[in-house]
């Protein structure tokens, strides 16, 4: 060890060196030194913003908008988050006192957390699940206990399974429709068994909700439908609804969305919110604001192209010698299973981005359910999602 690092060891604190490297970053750092590499790693929408979203900012800046807001955000913002719960979702939250806007989902799902769970606390997440979720409950102290997803029934919630993970330290429960990485949607009568195993167990419910808009139903499911758990009964006051704006608007650099809550959790938030950020950008609550407002016609035009993505994603992959997978119906990630390939999913995933250069995701990033898939973000055009999968063909047939 040299002088400098006996000087600088142990200055990081035991809370940040807990946090590991997920392997979206993995591949996303290693794929920066391939000039061509085609992008299906990242579950990014490759849509601009809408234009009059942009021109709200705009005029906001240019009419001198740029002074702090509410700790909780603006309060028409908030008005207008309370409008379109109470029209989409069926729950009405009061604007004044059950809403927050955050910086993006993740930002709601960190403060969920530090409102709701203490240190020691024990947190049931999906698996597989997004990996930051195991981050942000060992961020703030909190034990994060995988509850397996069953993949015989297309990921869903197994009461069974999640009553052997309870022990008097559970606090809360967290969940994801539609889903990633498996873009499966969960059933309301799947949602009525969480809500379930949530009241017996006293546990609040923290439901992250940013794929909602991205539905596909089809002859094959025609009564496919996005439900808040929030909506069923006696689950308002024990779940905190996550969402966001940058998925359903392209707005994933504005670092804008919400959490809505009963009022004693609302308020927890805001004080946690107001020592962590003040406020969240006064610019990008404008913009949100014109999302929400504006126009929608850019969300059914975007779904529409990620059903034809989707479509070839699933065909060509089917195709690939080793790889399965099934027709997701909700966000825009297919899973295949890549088992009979023969190598694990991290393996896999390299071998692609050094031979095909095309960047993928290994499964094993989202849980031990997760290996032996790998997961493919159709956030991309036609043109590249199709070179992409012919290059990931020739190294593999």
């Amino acid at each position: 060890m040299t002088v400098s690092e006996i000087k600088t060891s142990g200055l990081a604190s035991k809370r940040s060196e807990k946090l590991g490297v997920s392997g979206i970053r993995l591949i996303f750092e290693n794929a920066q030194r391939i000039p061509d590499v085609i992008r299906l790693e990242f579950g990014e929408p490759d849509f601009d913003t809408p234009q009059n979203i942009k021109d709200a900012a705009i005029r906001a800046i240019l009419a001198g908008k740029t002074k702090y807001t509410s700790s909780a955000g603006m309060p028409e913002l908030r008005n207008a988050i309370s409008k379109k719960l109470e029209q989409e979702n069926r729950i009405f939250y009061d604007p004044a006192k059950e809403i927050i806007v955050s910086a993006g989902a993740t930002s709601g799902i960190n403060l969920s957390l530090l409102a709701t769970v203490d240190e020691g606390d024990e947190v049931l997440v999906p698996n597989p699940g997004w990996a930051t979720y195991v981050y942000a409950v060992t961020l703030v102290g909190a034990r994060p206990v995988l509850y397996n997803l069953d993949p015989a029934s297309g990921y869903s919630f197994r009461r069974e399974i999640a009553e052997t993970l309870v022990t008097k330290r559970t606090k809360a429960i967290l969940i994801n429709t539609p889903s990633n990485p498996m873009g499966t949607v969960c059933s309301k009568e799947n949602l009525q068994e969480i809500a379930e195993f949530a009241q017996d167990h006293n546990l609040m419910v923290l439901s992250d909700e940013v794929y909602e808009k991205f539905l596909y139903a089809d002859s094959r499911n025609s009564d496919l439908r996005h439900t808040s758990i929030a909506n069923l009964p006696e689950m308002k006051d024990r779940t905190l609804t996550i969402n966001s704006f940058s998925k359903t608007y392209a707005m994933t650099g504005w670092r804008i969305g919400y959490v809505a809550a009963n009022e004693q959790i609302v308020q927890a938030l805001i004080k946690i919110l107001t020592a962590a950020n003040s406020c969240i950008s006064t610019i990008s609550q404008f913009a949100a604001l014109e999302a929400l407002n504006g126009p929608q016609d850019s969300i059914k035009q975007m779904i529409e192209t990620y059903r034809k993505r989707r479509d070839l994603t699933v065909s060509r992959l089917n195709e690939i010698q080793g790889f399965s997978c099934p027709m997701p119906t909700g966000a825009f990630y297919a899973f295949p299973d890549i088992s009979r390939t023969g190598l694990n999913s991290f393996d896999l995933a390299m071998k692609i981005l050094d031979q095909a250069h095309v960047a993928t995701v290994p499964g094993s990033a989202f849980g031990s359910l997760g290996e032996n898939h790998l997961r493919i973000a159709y956030a991309n055009s036609l043109e590249n999602i199709g070179l992409g999968l012919d290059k990931i063909s020739k190294i593999m047939n």
